[in-house]
């Protein structure tokens, strides 16, 4: 698949206010915000700006930090990271691997099996119930 690449005026006109601030300007929402913190259905959490699939109901657990949390994205090549060096501390962003929106970071604090968090801004996402058909 190849990258997806869209002008500023058309990121601002897809999204809300906040999810570009946050997708496209590496914000961050607000903690207890998301209505994602709070989902616990079976389905798919995908990006804001592309649909791309990102992380598995299955991989989410309750941190207690106020953001999604997630132990593993969909498939290895679904997110991409790099070092974050803002406000004097030294991170690890993710974002999107195809249209490369800021989704969270990730930390080496979580469960098993993989020991990652990966702390996600609930506006960076959609979600997808999985359809009982």
């Amino acid at each position: 698949m190849s990258k997806i690449n869209k002008s500023d005026a058309e990121w601002r006109a897809q999204l809300s206010p906040e999810a570009y601030r946050v997708a496209r300007q590496h914000g961050t929402e607000r903690a207890f915000t998301s209505p994602l913190n709070e989902e616990k259905r079976d389905g798919m959490f995908t990006c804001v700006c592309c649909g791309k699939e990102l992380f598995a109901s299955d991989a989410k657990f309750d941190s207690g930090t106020g953001w999604p949390s997630f132990f593993e994205p969909v498939a290895k090549e679904a997110v991409g990271t790099q070092e974050d060096r803002a406000f004097f501390m030294r991170r690890t962003e993710v974002h999107c691997a195809d249209c490369n929106a800021h989704l969270g970071h990730v930390f080496p604090d979580g469960p098993r099996p993989t020991g990652l968090r990966y702390c996600i801004n609930g506006v960076a996402l959609d979600f997808k119930p999985e359809s009982k058909e």
